[in-house]
């Protein structure tokens, strides 16, 4: 039996049924996957804490095994699969991209990440991210920086940038990766593949409230594949107090659907609010036109609700999660010199607040979600731009200025992912294209909460009538 050379560019899907019906072995998809990651991954540095070849190799000789008693794990079965550096995997390191964190190997698997093992996944390692996860790209002082497949001197965006770079070169069949900030959704732009942002809480999170405000979700490289692995990692959990209580509609679905007359409301760029940098705007409302194509009724809106008050809401509740969780290091002179500057800001701007800033950070919260649930008793869908910028220089901590406007902040250039996050409602990357310099960018569409299998229908209907951007493969792909 061998499998064809180009076995890793399949999608997952038809990968799963070509082992599942053992027309190629487990062996072989690992060993031809473990061989691009060593041609490819030195040039972007996606994959980290890459664990031995024979002994990766021995786990897929297993799943072969099994394969041959009549014993099939799930979809995922023998898929070589890097899992996110913030998230648990057993057995492998857990650094947060953090000095503090490097030689701390994890004894047990997050819930969701052992919902993929429990699916027949093997995993190889991780995916490089920002260290502790926070800003949008992905550098760190463990590993170093990703870089972009389709321009290795610019940002892979972050911080699930290790996950999208490695989708896109055809180094895993899915990805998984973690949402507070647009980090589902950022790098799938900057990466030109899918990262969806679901409902808080379908994917059992760690505590009560990051769960409101962060997720966990999946990146493929295309709608069927998300749906496929969002399927996998969703559930009712009894030990986590906001997960969803029941399990969604079986994403697993027919994606196929009827969008004629369907409306959906472009926020753009906040008629003004939000600077973008040139030429970013035109791409994505040209991009308009492929849900015009599939019979959707396009229209410009406006939110009737103060942006800046969201963004000081969002950065509040933001400080205030930061402070606490990483309260015990920041206490620790030796290990709190250790932290990088950023995190310190967020953490001593965290501590300074009160009681009443973050009930009032909360409340304004709720009232974007009331206006959101307005919008959506007009509109089926929302649509915006993922991001402000292009992928930029990855020499850079980040964008210091767009169009001329400073960044006040180190995560300011990202307030486009804000009405997201802050809504609670399901959210979606696909692409919009690529500007003169072959850089992408993506849009992001946003279904009302719960509606999951709503929103990868569309995006699916969008993805095919825009599939010219998901086959644009980086020239490094073909290395």
């Amino acid at each position: 039996m061998s499998a064809p050379s180009d076995i890793t560019s399949w999608d997952a899907v038809s990968l799963s049924a070509a082992i599942k019906n053992r027309e190629v072995s487990c062996v072989e998809v690992m060993s031809d996957f473990l061989e691009r990651i060593e041609r490819l991954n030195p040039a972007v540095n996606a994959i980290v804490s890459l664990r031995d070849e024979s002994e990766l190799l021995a786990e897929a000789k297993r799943c072969d095994d099994e394969l041959g008693r009549g014993e099939h794990r799930g979809w995922m079965h023998g898929f070589p699969h890097a899992v996110k550096d913030l998230t648990d995997a057993s057995g492998l390191p857990t650094t947060l991209g953090s000095p503090l964190f490097a030689g701390r190997v994890a004894s047990a698997d997050a819930q969701h990440i052992g919902r993929l093992r429990a699916a027949g996944a093997i995993f190889i390692g991780k995916t490089n991210v920002p260290e502790a996860g926070l800003g949008s790209h992905s550098y760190n002082r463990v590993f170093g920086t990703t870089l972009n497949p389709y321009d290795p001197s610019k940002s892979a965006g972050g911080s699930s940038g290790g996950a999208a770079a490695a989708l896109r070169l055809n180094l895993v069949p899915v990805a998984d990766g973690s949402d507070l900030m647009g980090s589902l959704r950022n790098p799938a732009a900057f990466c030109n593949v899918i990262g969806m942002r679901p409902t808080p809480g379908l994917v059992p999170n760690a505590t009560s409230f990051t769960e409101e405000v962060s997720c966990n979700g999946p990146m493929a490289r295309n709608v069927q594949d998300t749906a496929f692995l969002l399927d996998t990692l969703a559930g009712y959990h009894p030990r986590y107090p906001q997960s969803a209580s029941a399990h969604p509609d079986d994403l697993r679905a027919s994606l196929a659907r009827d969008f004629a007359e369907v409306r959906v409301g472009w926020l753009g760029d906040f008629d003004g609010y939000l600077p973008t940098e040139a030429g970013l705007l035109e791409l994505c409302e040209q991009a308009l036109d492929s849900f015009t194509t599939i019979g959707c009724r396009v229209e410009r809106i406006l939110p009737r609700y103060d942006l800046d008050t969201l963004w000081h809401a969002w950065i509040t509740l933001r400080q205030w999660l930061v402070a606490g969780k990483w309260a015990p290091v920041y206490k620790n002179p030796t290990a709190k010199n250790q932290l990088k500057p950023e995190l310190v800001w967020e953490i001593e701007s965290g501590r300074k607040l009160t009681g009443q800033d973050v009930y009032s950070a909360s409340m304004q919260r709720a009232e974007w979600y009331q206006h959101v649930c307005t919008l959506f008793e007009t509109f089926d869908y929302l649509v915006l731009p993922t991001a402000q910028v292009f992928p930029f220089d990855a020499a850079l901590s980040w964008p210091t200025e767009i169009a001329g406007q400073s960044m006040d902040t180190y995560h300011r250039w990202m307030e486009i992912v804000v009405a997201g996050s802050m809504s609670g409602c399901p959210v979606i990357n696909v692409p919009a294209g690529f500007n003169a310099e072959g850089l992408p960018m993506g849009l992001q569409i946003m279904a009302p909460r719960y509606a999951e299998l709503d929103l990868l229908r569309v995006a699916h209907a969008y993805e095919q009538a825009a599939a010219w951007n998901l086959d644009e493969l980086p020239v490094a792909a073909s290395g």
